[in-house]
């Protein structure tokens, strides 16, 4: 994996169910639920067949799957991945998601 600081790591997937854990805080989401997301987006990237990849396309993959699940994990997820640093980037994600 190719993190944003162009430093490398190998592919861990507990790393997404531990985020993913974190954006469903007190969410009704069983852990069942995040480890299956976990298991669907390592498919996804072994699928790839490549030999690296970019931590922000497994964070898409896993934005993608947050979507369909839970806004409210979505958006926290969002918050951290984007980078969020003002209410306004806030208020325009939430306009993307309400849409």
């Amino acid at each position: 994996v190719i993190k944003r600081d162009g430093s490398r790591q190998a592919f861990d997937r507990e790393k997404i169910v531990a985020g993913v854990i974190k954006s469903f805080d007190k969410r009704p989401v069983s852990i069942d639920l995040v480890r299956q997301l976990a298991d669907e987006v390592e498919r996804e990237v072994r699928r790839k067949e490549v030999s690296e990849i970019a931590s922000k396309t497994i964070g898409k993959m896993v934005l993608r799957r947050l979507r369909n699940i839970d806004k409210v994990a979505w958006l926290r997820f969002a918050s951290v991945y984007f980078e969020l640093t003002d209410l306004n980037e806030f208020e325009k994600l939430i306009e993307k998601i309400s849409s």
